[in-house]
């Protein structure tokens, strides 16, 4: 229930290098965020200052200081892991044979895949363990962003 105007962008024609986005991130990567004469980039700064902002349910970023780090420690180890990993068969897979024309040698997609199995195995042992959510009894930013990298290689064909 957060009411917010939606500004296309399109990525593939270079409009994040325009002076207009240049205005709302310095760093020309979207998502990016205005909120009057404040201006926040990425991703997941922008869902935890909108949590706190417009202080939504609990659950999505809980008050409990415990679940709290554990939302926040996946949202740290995300970045330089299952978001990596998962882009990179994206791309693999999906971008650069249709973008490019070329098929990515075998080998370099088994390492990729390596490399995500190994994420996907974090998830579940360490981040979900026995719990339905990664902070506990219910859904939270961490899930969320959870869900939206481990579909980027469903996106890409990969079961």
């Amino acid at each position: 229930n957060i009411s917010f105007d939606f500004k296309k962008l399109s990525l593939l024609d270079g409009e994040q290098y325009g002076e207009d986005f240049g205005k709302i991130s310095l760093i020309r990567k979207a998502p990016a965020l205005r909120d009057g004469d404040f201006c926040l980039a990425e991703s997941i700064a922008i869902m935890l200052y909108l949590a706190e902002k417009f202080k939504t349910p609990d659950f999505w970023y809980p008050a409990d200081l415990q679940q709290r780090a554990r939302v926040n420690e996946y949202l740290s180890w995300q970045h330089t892991a299952i978001r990596m990993h998962g882009s990179k068969i994206f791309w693999l897979r999906l971008m650069i044979p249709k973008v490019m024309g070329v098929e990515v040698p075998e080998d370099k997609m088994n390492a990729a895949l390596d490399d995500l199995n190994s994420s996907l195995k974090l998830v579940e042992e360490k981040f979900l363990q026995d719990r339905p959510f990664i902070a506990g009894d219910q859904i939270s930013q961490a899930d969320l962003v959870a869900i939206v990298e481990i579909m980027q290689p469903v996106g890409a064909g990969l079961d």
